[in-house]
């Protein structure tokens, strides 16, 4: 599979790779391929990128739950958002787990002509982890391609890393998490049909369905931007099972977005988030419910300048 889905990616002239998950594309990803496409201008080679799903862990390690900080859609799109013209998303099986680092570069080489590589100091690839940046600089003298090894960029706490940033988003630390990703962290899928309680108390919400699989912020309220239609639009969004209705619900993402009363079902709605404004609370009743609703609508319109 993995032949393949290269195949169809050549872009007909030497490459300059990088190869990982980047989960998230966040700013130590970022400065990986600033640094990919520098090295692939000054050698007139074309920047790309391998990204691999879904997470190995996921296959080698199935009873093992795996959380993704952003879709595969979104991360492809934000690697091609930082100017590689070649993003190749390459299939884990568990066939690929049981390929040998010698076998999977030949690939690299032969269907993407990879002339350069670039990465981190930790960075391993292949059956056993076997391609260190010693066996791949080896490789690379075989094979007829250079290998660059960057250091990996470091915040206050060290490397940016993708689970530090779970981490962060199960904490609620939403101003964390848009620090390590370099943008405010988003979500997005259809809207709906929920239980549609919010339009009989003056707050009509569009309940946003999204995969299973994605990394979530704690439950609590937010200040959030709803992109409707392309147009950016300030709001505010409840995760949570909504303990005052005891209605035993799963956990729903429901956005209230402010001065606007189109109609939201079924088109694809995108939300980021700015900031925590509150956790989740049980409240004894629907008047004390909505009398917060109003304070937190308040709250989130100071926040967002709106």
């Amino acid at each position: 599979m993995a032949r393949e889905e290269l195949q169809r990616a050549a872009v007909g002239r030497p490459t300059a790779l990088t190869l990982g998950i980047f989960d998230g594309v966040h700013r130590g990803h970022q400065a990986l391929m600033t640094r990919l496409v520098e090295s692939a201008k000054r050698t007139a080679l074309a920047p790309g990128v391998v990204t691999l799903h879904p997470h190995p862990r996921q296959v080698i390690t199935p009873a093992v739950q795996t959380s993704y900080i952003t879709s595969l859609e979104d991360r492809l799109d934000l690697l091609r958002g930082l100017g590689l013209p070649c993003v190749v998303p390459v299939t884990f099986t568990s066939e690929l787990a049981q390929t040998d680092a010698a076998d999977f570069v030949g690939l690299l080489v032969e269907h993407l002509q990879m002339k350069h590589l670039v990465i981190g100091p930790d960075f391993a690839l292949g059956r056993c982890r076997g391609g260190d940046p010693e066996t791949l600089h080896a490789l690379g003298r075989e094979l007829h391609f250079t290998v660059e090894v960057i250091e990996l960029l470091e915040g206050a706490e060290g490397k940016v890393s993708s689970t530090d940033i779970r981490r962060a988003l199960s904490a609620g630390a939403i101003d964390q998490v848009n620090a390590l990703l370099g943008r405010r962290f988003s979500l997005h899928g259809p809207v709906i049909y929920g239980v549609q309680r919010g339009r009989t108390i003056g707050f009509p919400t569009a309940n946003i369905a999204v995969g299973a699989d994605r990394a979530l912020p704690a439950v609590g309220v937010y200040a959030t931007v709803a992109h409707v239609a392309g147009a950016p639009l300030p709001s505010v969004t409840n995760i949570g099972v909504r303990p005052t209705f005891n209605d035993d619900a799963a956990l729903s993402i429901e956005c209230h977005v402010f001065d606007f009363d189109g109609d939201l079902y079924r088109r694809d709605l995108r939300i980021e988030f700015a900031a925590r404004l509150r956790g989740e609370r049980k409240f004894d009743g629907v008047d004390a419910l909505v009398a917060q609703m109003k304070r937190d609508s308040a709250a989130a319109r100071e926040v967002l300048g709106a």
